[in-house]
């Protein structure tokens, strides 16, 4: 069997995609560690851009929507998740028309899942991300969300905060999204050291005092709390921290 491996930018796994394409049994990955099996053949994918433009014109030819959502599926965590979107490429071309309704086919229910779980926690994210003052006057907001997720939040807090700058850092990928006030960017960012403006932690401690205010002890409501926002993402709320 061969294992395309590609850098695990959009490009590269098109340049995978465009050679691997006429295999009959293969692997696309961007984990260079996968395990192999005794008959597997490594093949090293260098990005090719004309390659790439080659692969997703195919696409929009038969779904216009196509890169659009093979673009979400690969911010997800799975790490399927390149040969998910490969599958649904072979579908759409032997189809050679939209398949993200085939609902009846196995390759379509895992790529509309993995569709499903990027954009489902983008949205949460934009009611449940909190953003803290910094000294500076910018507001920053820690997280840690299980896909890749920070380029997708900026344009709508871009547009919700207008002219205030502001910070959102996935501490997981040491990404951060950085707006000046006019226009924004991603990119690396390490342990990132900030200092919160003073009035902050007073906010913070109101905040609980509210929360505690309006819980009634005789109904809990951490379930219906557990349904709404996985627990994982509590870290980051001022109300659940101790």
């Amino acid at each position: 069997m061969k294992i395309f491996i590609c850098d695990g930018t959009e490009d590269g796994f098109y340049t995978a995609v465009f050679q691997a394409f006429k295999e009959n049994d293969c692997i696309i990955t961007s984990d260079s560690e996968v395990q192999l099996s005794l008959d597997s053949e490594i093949i090293r994918v260098e990005t090719d851009a004309e390659k790439s433009g080659r692969v997703k014109n195919g696409i929009n030819k038969y779904d216009r929507e196509g890169t659009a959502d093979i673009s979400l599926v690969l911010r997800s965590c799975d790490g399927l998740k390149e040969q998910t979107a490969f599958e649904y490429i072979k579908t759409l071309m032997r189809k050679k028309s939209p398949v993200k309704k085939a609902y009846n086919l196995p390759e379509i229910i895992e790529f509309n899942d993995l569709l499903y779980k990027v954009t489902g926690e983008t949205h949460r994210m934009k009611g449940f991300l909190r953003f803290m003052e910094s000294a500076g006057g910018a507001f920053y907001a820690p997280y840690s969300p299980d896909n890749d997720i920070t380029e997708l939040l900026m344009p709508h807090f871009a547009e919700r905060f207008k002219s205030q700058k502001f910070v959102i850092h996935d501490l997981k990928r040491k990404i951060a999204g950085m707006y000046n006030g006019k226009e924004w960017i991603t990119g690396y960012a390490g342990e990132a050291e900030i200092y919160l403006a003073e009035y902050e932690k007073a906010f913070e401690t109101l905040w609980k005092k509210y929360y505690k205010s309006i819980t009634v002890n005789e109904r809990p409501h951490e379930k219906q709390m557990k349904g709404s926002m996985p627990v994982r993402y509590w870290k980051y709320l001022p109300e659940k921290k101790d």
